[in-house]
């Protein structure tokens, strides 16, 4: 079985939404199944319809929840340091072009989220960052052409 590299913070989001998943969402649907059902012919009822794809979803999702979390190996990124960027790390960038900066926290690929600068372990930045130090520069691949990105300062919070 592959396991998933991932933070402890990360794994409990996924966790928790696998209990509302589990606990509120699946209960209501079945309710809402029920209630639909009531409503007679099922052929032409919309609800009916609505609530069994609504249901589909959910357990699909709780089934790819279960898979990842049973997978999950949690990397504590407090307990690593050193001069390199890994896994975990926290680094901020500077956009050689721009001399915008921007921070982004490496993390595993099922709790990425770029909104709160949580970078995929897999995406390009990603993949470019690791191993480099403080003052390395990277070239990064982007749709309107490469961009680079100076390391400035590497954490592990």
């Amino acid at each position: 079985m592959q396991k998933f590299p991932m933070t402890a913070a990360g794994l409990a989001a996924l966790e928790e939404e696998l209990r509302n998943l589990k606990s509120l969402e699946r209960p209501a649907i079945i309710r809402a199944i029920a209630e639909a059902r009531a409503h007679g012919d099922l052929s032409e009822n919309a609800e009916y319809h609505a609530a069994r794809e609504r249901q589909s979803f959910i357990e699909g999702r709780i089934s790819e929840l279960e898979e990842i979390v049973s997978a999950v190996e949690v990397i504590d990124p407090t307990a690593l340091s050193g001069e390199t960027v890994k896994f975990g790390a926290t680094v901020l960038l500077v956009d050689e072009d721009t001399d915008q900066e921007a921070t982004y926290q490496i993390v595993g690929l099922y709790e990425a989220d770029i909104k709160q600068s949580k970078l995929s372990v897999t995406s390009p930045l990603a993949k470019a960052l690791i191993s480099k130090r403080v003052g390395d520069t990277v070239s990064v691949p982007a749709p309107g052409g490469d961009r680079s990105y100076e390391i400035l300062k590497i954490s592990f919070v």
